[in-house]
Order: C-alpha cells, then structure tokens, then sequence
C-alpha cells in the first residue's frame, strides 16, 4: 500500500499547537533582522534600533522570553517530525518519501532565502534532516544522549572565541568589533540604501549577506540544530511531545522553565549594567542563553501539553490552526515584513522605526496570522504551501478540500 499524508483525524494536537507556538515566536526575534542591518539583532546598542532606559523592556522581553527558544522548539518538533514522517530506517517507502520531503525543503529554503530573506532557516533544517533521518531508529535514550552531546559541543564551539579573546591584540579585537557588533555610520547609510532603493538592490543585498551567514550557519548551526532536533525525537518516541506523559512530569518541567527565563533575564540585566560592552557579550554575556534556552523550550512545551490536556481549546485551538499552516505562516511571515521593510516591492521601512514600534508590527501579524489560519482550515484541510510540499514529496495527487462526514 502507497504511503500518503496523515488524515487531519490522526494529527496530534498538541504538536500542532506547539509549532503554531514557535512559529509566531519566532518572528518576535526575527523582526530586528528585518528591519534593520543584522549588527541591530545581536547588538542592543546598535542604531537605528539602540534601546534607552525607557525601550530597554523592548529588547529584554524579545531576549529572555523568545530568543532562541522558539527555534529550539521548532526544531525540536522538526526531530518528532522526521520520524512520523519516515518511520523506521527499514521502511523504505516512507524512507523515500522523507527523502524527497527534505530535497524539496532544500529547494524552497535556497529561494527563500536567496529572493525572499537571508535569515531564512529552512536551508539549514533540510541538510540537518538528511544527517538526523540516519538516526530515525535509535533508540530514545540513545537518541537522548547523542542529542545532548551534540547541543553541549555546539555550546563550547561557540563559546570558543571568549576562551581566545583575551589574547587578541586590542587593533584586532577592535577591527572585529567593528565587523560584527556595529557599522560605521558610513556602512549603516549604505545599507539602509541599498534596501530602500528599490527590488534589484534590496535582493543583491539580501544575497551577499546570505553568503556571508551561510558557512557560519552551516558550521554552527547545523551542529546544535542536530543535537536538539535528536532530542525531540527522542521525546517524541517517550510521548512528551504528544503529551502523554504523566501531568506531574510537565509541571517540573514548567518549573525549571521558569528556572531559566529567570536566570537568563539576570544575565540580561547584568549585560545592561555593563553597556553591553563587546568582550562582555563574547563572554558571559551570550553563554546564558546559549545554554538554558533548551530548558526554556522544554517549559513552554510543557505548558502547552498541560493546556492540551486541560482541553483549554479558546488558547490552542488558534495556535494549532497557525501550527498545521507552519510553512505557510513562516513565508508568510517573510513576505509580509519585507513588503514593510523593503522598497521597491513595499513601503521602504528599513532602519526607520524602533524597537517598540517594531513590538507593535509583530502584535499585528501575530493577530492577523491567528485570524486568517482557522479560517483558512474552515474550508481547507491544509496550508496552500503545505499542500505543494506534500504534493511534491508523495509525488503523486494530494486532495487540499476538507473531508466529507461519512
């Protein structure tokens, strides 16, 4: 029998409304890259989107409560996915079609990041699937391990530049500065212009910086992004993710959640009092996040398994409508903040606005994207994006109407 898309009957709820979760979090961090040079979305004090004690709360909220911890969710449930997907290595049939699902995703995510954005991430997650796919019929303690070790080695390879830093001569620790904490005013008007100029200048700029984080991506990214999506699988086969697991099991790990967005916001508190000088950040001032953002992620997930199961349908039945349309709400997501940011095709935003009224852009997709997916599943059984995806992965016709009641 021909493998074929999983009917909407058999989809697990609270995946759908963790991945609806992540996407809409994920653009609250995405949103400075946007709109402004990428220096603005590592660097609080960089213009035009440097904060002030009275805006400090825009760049706080974003950093402690979504910085990388939605992506770690998302890619955690990308994990979960690659195995519903393919199943076991020695179903072949599904093999190939996981196959094919990642070649295409490769696809879309090289015009999506070359035409559309530069920070996209599907590029990243179509080559980390074909290394994690291997390891689909691991055991989940096995795949436990793995994926910690690899989530830990990805933290000490980014933190390795602070271990350097102290015998950087100071000329060359300030030139580095200059590349990849701040712009000149000079470089920040150049930017700014080439994205406001108009289609033709907005994408070469879009292309060279996609070029310039593509081996940085490749080398870092790739190796946490493994490690957590091994580590979702892993709790996808020990029904976390699918919220099975005992009520008491979420609940500590609410807490520890909690845990960490506190001890992430003290860092964040301790990096202001230092006027997120550039060694600090290198340091201490990063290391926080890098390593508690997973314990944040697991918190929200956790938070969602317990609404799931508390049948709290007013808050999750929205978010799994904005989840079973991921794909669609994540380049959605792309071509709305660019028709805002860009010239030529939009309204030439770019450097313009600030981190507050950049909060208030972000409040506004959330909503509408929260509107328009349950309507759009009020008619449809699935995203026009996934419905393209799907069609090319099975390779063969895929209905997009909703199914009849018997």
């Amino acid at each position: 029998m021909s493998v074929t898309p999983v009917a909407e009957s058999e989809r697990i709820q609270s995946l759908d409304v963790m991945r609806g979760l992540a996407v809409l979090g994920i653009l609250a961090v995405n949103a400075a890259y946007f709109a402004a040079p990428w220096q603005t979305g590592i660097n609080p004090l960089a213009p035009p989107l440097a904060v002030t004690e009275a805006t400090l709360w825009s760049w706080f909220v974003m950093h402690v409560f979504f910085e990388l911890k939605f992506i770690t969710l998302f890619s955690m449930l990308f994990g979960a996915s690659i195995f519903m997907l393919g199943g076991e290595r020695s179903d072949k049939e599904r093999g190939a079609v996981l196959r094919r699902r990642l070649s295409w995703l490769l696809v879309f995510g090289l015009i999506h990041a070359t035409l559309i954005w530069y920070g996209d991430i599907l590029v990243s997650y179509a080559l980390t699937g074909f290394l994690v796919l291997l390891a689909r019929s691991w055991r989940p303690r096995t795949l436990l391990i793995v994926g910690v070790l690899l989530f830990v080695l990805s933290i000490g390879l980014q933190s390795l530049f602070a271990v350097f830093l102290p015998f950087i001569p100071a000329g060359k620790l300030a030139e580095i500065e200059a590349q990849i904490w701040s712009l000149t005013p000079e470089e920040l008007q150049r930017v700014v212009a080439a994205y406001q100029g108009g289609v033709v200048s907005a994408t070469q700029e879009n292309f060279g910086t996609w070029l310039q984080f593509l081996m940085s991506a490749l080398v870092g990214l790739v190796l946490r992004t493994a490690g957590v999506m091994m580590i979702g699988m892993a709790l996808f086969k020990m029904g976390f993710l699918s919220a099975r697991s005992p009520s008491w099991v979420y609940l500590i790990m609410v807490a520890l959640g909690a845990l960490a967005l506190a001890l992430i916001g003290y860092q964040a508190w301790l990096n202001w009092l230092t006027g997120f000088d550039f060694a600090h950040m290198q340091g201490s001032g990063l290391f926080a996040n890098l390593a508690l953002s997973l314990f944040a992620s697991l918190g929200y997930a956790s938070l969602i398994a317990l609404l799931v199961k508390g049948g709290a349908s007013l808050v999750t039945a929205p978010l799994a409508a904005v989840g079973r349309m991921a794909f669609t709400n994540y380049i959605a997501q792309s071509l709305i903040m660019t028709t805002i940011f860009w010239g030529g095709r939009g309204f030439g935003l770019f450097g313009e606005v600030d981190r507050p009224t950049l909060w208030a852009i972000v409040l506004a997709v959330w909503a509408v994207q929260l509107i328009w997916s349950p309507l759009w599943l009020s008619r449809f059984s699935m995203g026009p994006l996934e419905w393209v995806w799907r069609r090319l992965s099975y390779g063969g016709p895929v209905s997009m109407g909703k199914a009849k009641p018997a």
